[in-house]
């Protein structure tokens, strides 16, 4: 045994031989739990759908500290603590059916981007004597959760179970963020919701004018590589992911149905040919989010150095067309909307991950440069280029609002799917890429912060 893990062995807490982690849900982040904690030498008891089953046991039969169940009341009969991956759609269907079988004492908790339906499930189907501490990794299964935000919330629990959940996952060697589940909420809507709006809006657009916009000369450098390369990464992941969020958090759902409305005024003063009035509302709004041009904020360095967003493009544009300038309707409405709701992002920096320090940075590049942004103001009404895109996004945009404010997960799921099929042929490269994109990303994180 190495030096290191005698130290390892000596700190370890007395009771870890006899403690059993629980995992019921086993997608992309179970599983990027299951095998870490298992790694640190945690006992593990994992269950997904029994239809998987035979799979998960075979794919970890190597693996000793890893034990596949046939369902979730195995799972929880055993394990002392334990932790629901599933969608947030079907949180309160599944807690029902395998909290009841919770082992006496234990501790609980869930993944769920949204916490206040997660909460309200376990406090309504788990036995009085089980202690609630739940959890979200702010960032994505394949993301090295190193240095990343982890969230603790000690809802119905002691300091002791708290610091026995703090020793298992410490492991993912995250920075614990300690909120209630209403702050959780609000800043996972501050942070995700108005920003996811507007890229599943752009690929919306893209998809309706049968667009691949890194083979057009007017979608390639500098902030467009960005905006096509997040907009690729969330398309391909898992519909439910952003569906979640937008329709079960009440925070979120007003944030979007503003980004709609912002995205539509904005539009509307673009046809009119009303330069003043666009040039007003853009700056009224940049400088009650961002604090005006002569603000401490623009001193400081920036969230993401230029160099970034002008390395990562996905391929040479044909010749067809000349590059021009965007009016960046997107980003323009993103401000106006955080604006409107009185949001300041920078107050969420402690939950910072790599996208959202990335979809704040491509919008403050825009807003701190007024050469360019004012180049985006007098493209919005003297250049008709981006028009077709612009009136396809105000469609999307207001779609998405729609559905959300409607709680429709199916009509979610059928518009997320339909335009992840369309784009699905450039994932691969579009993955490459973009995790070459968000390590210069960490990078920077971890050479400093606002």
């Amino acid at each position: 045994m190495s030096s290191a893990e005698v130290a390892a062995t000596a700190q370890a807490p007395a009771w870890k031989d006899s403690f059993v982690v629980g995992l019921i849900g086993m997608g992309d982040m179970g599983r990027m739990y299951a095998e870490r904690l298992s790694q640190a030498g945690w006992k593990i008891l994992a269950c997904d759908r029994e239809d998987r089953y035979d799979s998960l046991k075979e794919k970890y039969s190597a693996n000793e500290n890893i034990e596949i169940c046939r369902n979730g009341h195995l799972v929880s009969r055993a394990s002392d603590y334990i932790i629901y991956s599933v969608e947030a759609a079907t949180i309160d269907k599944v807690i029902a059916t395998y909290g009841p079988s919770t082992k006496i004492g234990a501790i609980v908790g869930g993944q769920t981007s949204c916490k206040s339906p997660e909460i309200l499930a376990f406090e309504a189907h788990l036995p009085s004597d089980i202690q609630i501490v739940s959890c979200h990794s702010l960032h994505g299964p394949a993301v090295d959760p190193h240095n990343q935000p982890l969230v603790l919330i000690q809802h119905r629990a002691s300091d002791e179970a708290l610091h026995k959940v703090e020793e298992v996952l410490s492991c993912l060697k995250s920075k614990f963020v300690y909120l209630s589940a209403k702050e959780h909420d609000r800043i996972t809507a501050d942070t995700q919701a108005v920003t996811h709006a507007a890229f599943l809006s752009m690929g919306k657009a893209w998809h309706a004018n049968r667009e691949f916009p890194w083979e057009l000369s007017r979608y390639v450098g500098g902030i467009e590589n960005v905006k096509v390369n997040i907009m690729l990464r969330i398309y391909s992941q898992k519909w439910h992911v952003y569906a979640g969020l937008a329709i079960l958090n009440p925070e979120a759902r007003e944030q979007v149905a503003q980004y709609a409305r912002s995205v539509t005024d904005l539009y509307k003063l673009m046809l009119e040919g009303n330069f003043q009035g666009l040039r007003e509302r853009v700056y009224r709004a940049r400088d009650k989010v961002f604090g005006g041009s002569d603000s401490a904020a623009w001193e400081s360095r920036p969230l993401i150095e230029p160099a970034i967003l002008s390395s990562f493009s996905l391929g040479k544009p044909s010749d067809d067309t000349t590059p021009r300038p965007n009016n960046h309707l997107s980003l323009l409405a993103m401000v106006d909307c955080w604006a409107e709701l009185g949001i300041v992002p920078y107050d969420h920096m402690l939950c910072s991950t790599p996208l959202f320090r990335l979809r704040l940075g491509v919008t403050e590049h825009l807003f701190r440069n007024t050469e360019i942004l004012d180049a985006a103001i007098y493209t919005a009404v003297h250049d008709k280029t981006y028009r077709s895109d612009d009136l396809e996004f105000t469609f999307a945009a207001r779609g998405w609002a729609e559905c959300v404010s409607l709680g429709h997960f199916e009509t979610w799921e059928k518009r997320f799917v339909s335009t992840q099929t369309f784009f699905e042929p450039r994932f691969a490269e579009a993955k490459v890429v973009g995790d070459q994109m968000m390590k210069k990303v960490l990078e920077s994180m971890q050479g400093g912060s606002k």
